[in-house]
């Protein structure tokens, strides 16, 4: 899952940026709202984070103007406006949900979470099941043939990444954008030594392989 974050206050974008990273998600960052409209535009992301107050270009437009280019991406609002006028302000712009400062991590994950699941069309589910390996989205459990499998952060966010794309091709490049972000070599390895050990954990004792090299191109999870 790829978040894009538009915040000038440094010490919030850092809150926010380290947390997401935690909990398995690439997180991409502009500190304007000119740099913001760019990767809204040019970039393909999950959902993203939006603040009212910022330079260059307000957040208000920000939103009304990627609306306006045909852009879905879901979008939380950050504001320190409290009031409800700014609260519909912002949600007739083309904001999905609002979220007034301060905040707790937990909430902005949670909202950012429901808003992918109904953005993806799963809003009834917390639970990704394919074949015999099943994922709990809200509490990252995973579990294959009723054995507990445990993942790390960025072990699950691919496992996740691979069963919503399930028989697709997914490329190395593709793989690094949504799990790491752009700001990475896409010459080096990590891809590789991720699905590793992905494929150590729910494959090893197992006699069915899930996750197939496509020599050149990058992988496909069949199961």
């Amino acid at each position: 899952m790829r978040i894009l974050i538009v915040e000038d206050d440094q010490k919030i974008a850092s809150f926010i940026i380290r947390g997401l990273r935690q909990a398995g998600f690439a997180v991409d960052h502009a500190d304007n709202g000119q740099d913001g409209l760019h990767s809204m535009l040019a970039g393909t992301y999950d959902s993203a984070v939006i603040d009212i107050m910022l330079p260059l270009l307000d957040g208000i437009n920000l939103i009304e103007e990627v609306r306006r280019q045909k852009v879905n991406t879901p979008v939380i609002i950050l504001s320190a406006k409290h009031t409800v006028d700014d609260r519909v302000r912002g949600l007739r712009a083309g904001g999905d949900d609002y979220l007034t400062k301060p905040f707790s991590f937990s909430e902005l994950l949670a909202r950012l979470q429901a808003l992918i699941r109904r953005a993806s069309g799963i809003a009834e589910t917390t639970r990704l099941t394919v074949g015999d390996i099943s994922t709990n989205l809200l509490i990252r459990e995973v579990y294959r043939k009723g054995i507990k499998i445990d993942l790390q952060y960025r072990e699950f966010a691919l496992l996740e990444y691979f069963l919503r794309n399930t028989g697709r091709v997914v490329s190395k490049t593709m793989i690094l954008e949504h799990i790491w972000g752009y700001n990475f070599d896409p010459q080096t390895n990590v891809v590789d030594v991720l699905v590793c050990r992905l494929r150590n954990k729910i494959e090893k004792d197992f006699d069915q392989k899930l996750i197939h090299t496509i020599r050149g191109i990058g992988y496909v999870f069949k199961a």
